[in-house]
C-alpha cells in the first residue's frame, strides 16, 4: 500500500512539474515577440528621426553656411568659355554608283563564243566584251552574197539587151529589183552579224561577270549569266533621312561623310533631295557627291552627319550635369564666398543636344565653375572642395 502510494505521489509531481515547463515556455515565446515589435517600432523611429535631423540641418545651413557641421564635399569643376556648337543628324548610308548598267546585246543574244573580260576588269565605252555565236549568220551571209552576185550578173544581161532594144522594160525592171533585194538582205545579214559582237555601253569596272563561254547570254540578270559595270569614277552616297527633319535638309545642306571601312572622313553637300516620301518607314532619301578615289567601292558602308544646326559663341555642357526641380532647369556651379567654395544653383536655358554635350542658351557666364563631377545629392549653399584635404 505504501509502494502504491509513493507511485502516485511521484506521478503527480511528474505532471504538474511538465505542466509548469509549457507554461514557461509559452510565455517565453510572447515575450520575445513583443520584445521583437518593440524592436522594429524603435528603428521605425530612429529612421524617421534621422530623416528629420537630416532636413533641419539642410536648412539650417542654407540659412547659416557657417553653422555646417560636415566636412567640404570633394567635386570636380570646369571652367566654362564659349565655343561653336552644331547639331548633326546622324544616318547610317552606303556608296552608290552614279551609273551602274547591265551590259546587254543589241539583238536577242545568243551563245557565247568568246569572252574578253574578267570581274575587276576596267573597260572603256566601245570595248568589245564578247562575241556571240556567229556561225549561221555568216553561212546565210555567204549565201545572200552569192544570190547578190547572180542577181547583177543577171542584172547586167538583161540591161546590155535593153540598150540593143531586145527584151522588155518588166524583165528590166524586175532584175533591178531583185538585185537591190539581195543587197538589202545581205545589208540586215550583215546588221545582225554586228550584234555578235557586244560592246561596253560606258566606262568603268566589270564589277560582275557571271557569264561563260557556250552559256546563252541574253543580258537579263534574272534569266542567267550577265555582266554589271559599275562607273567607279562618279560616285555618292545615299541614305534614307526620317520625314520629321523634312524642313531642316535641303539641296546643299553640309554633310560629312564617314567610311569606317577606309578609316577616311570628307565633307560634301547634299546634290539630291528626294522629292517622294516612302510610305513603308516614312523616310526620304538624299544623296551627297563623292570624290575620285580608287578605295571608294559601291555598297561600302557610310555614316552621313548632316548639319542641320550651329550656333557660334555659346556655352555647351555635359548633359548629365543639368538637373531639374520645381523651378526648372538649373547647374551647379563653385562660388567663392568669404574664403570658402559652395556649390551653387544657376538657372539656365537649354537649346540642342548633340551626343553628351548640351547647348546653353542663357543662364551662364564666362569663367564660371561647372561641377562635373560629385554633384549628386549636393545642395544650394553647400560647402564643398576641389581638392582632397
Amino acid at each position: 500500500m505504501s509502494k502504491v502510494r509513493n507511485l502516485i505521489f511521484v506521478t503527480a509531481v511528474l505532471i504538474l512539474s511538465a505542466c509548469s515547463s509549457k507554461t514557461d515556455t509559452s510565455k517565453g515565446s510572447a515575450d520575445l515577440a513583443a520584445k521583437k515589435a518593440k524592436l522594429e517600432q524603435l528603428k521605425k523611429q530612429q529612421d524617421d528621426l534621422n530623416k528629420q535631423i537630416t532636413a533641419l540641418q539642410a536648412e539650417i545651413i542654407k540659412l547659416d553656411p557657417s553653422a555646417n557641421p560636415e566636412k567640404a564635399k570633394l567635386v570636380s569643376v570646369q571652367q566654362l568659355s564659349t565655343a561653336n556648337f552644331q547639331h548633326y543628324i546622324d544616318l547610317q548610308g552606303k556608296v552608290d554608283a552614279e551609273n551602274i548598267a547591265y551590259v546587254a546585246p543589241r539583238g536577242q543574244g545568243g551563245q557565247v563564243k568568246a569572252l574578253y573580260v574578267k570581274q575587276g576588269d576596267y573597260v572603256k565605252k566601245g570595248q568589245l566584251l564578247l562575241k556571240l555565236d556567229d556561225a549561221l549568220l555568216t553561212s546565210q551571209l555567204r549565201d545572200a552574197e552569192t544570190q547578190l552576185s547572180f542577181a547583177k550578173d543577171l542584172y547586167q544581161r538583161r540591161s546590155n539587151l535593153w540598150k540593143e532594144n531586145i527584151g522588155t522594160e518588166v524583165e528590166l525592171t524586175t532584175a533591178k529589183n531583185t538585185v537591190d533585194q539581195a543587197q538589202a538582205r545581205i545589208n540586215d545579214i550583215k546588221t545582225q552579224l554586228s550584234y555578235a559582237n557586244v560592246y561596253a555601253d560606258m566606262n568603268g569596272v566589270a564589277d560582275e561577270v557571271t557569264i561563260h563561254v557556250g552559256e546563252t547570254f541574253s543580258g537579263n540578270p534574272q534569266a542567267g549569266g550577265y555582266i554589271r559595270l559599275v562607273n567607279t569614277g562618279d560616285l555618292k552616297v545615299t541614305a534614307q533621312v526620317p520625314d520629321n527633319y523634312l524642313d531642316k535638309v535641303k539641296t546643299g545642306s553640309v554633310v560629312k561623310i564617314v567610311l569606317p571601312d577606309n578609316n577616311d572622313s570628307l565633307m560634301s553637300k547634299i546634290s539630291v533631295t528626294g522629292k517622294v516620301i516612302d510610305p513603308n518607314n516614312r523616310t526620304f532619301q538624299i544623296e551627297a557627291k563623292l570624290p575620285p578615289k580608287a578605295s571608294f567601292k559601291p555598297n561600302q558602308l557610310a555614316y552621313v552627319r548632316i548639319m542641320d544646326y550651329t550656333a557660334s559663341n555659346t556655352f555647351t555642357i555635359p548633359v548629365n550635369t543639368l538637373q531639374t526641380d520645381e523651378q526648372g532647369k538649373y547647374v551647379l556651379v563653385a562660388v567663392q564666398e568669404k574664403g570658402k567654395m559652395y556649390a551653387r544653383k544657376k538657372r539656365v536655358e537649354v537649346g540642342q543636344l548633340y551626343n553628351d554635350r548640351l547647348e546653353i542658351k542663357s543662364g551662364l557666364s564666362a569663367g564660371d565653375m561647372l561641377i562635373t563631377d560629385g554633384f549628386q545629392n549636393l545642395y544650394d549653399g553647400q560647402l564643398i572642395t576641389t581638392a582632397v584635404s
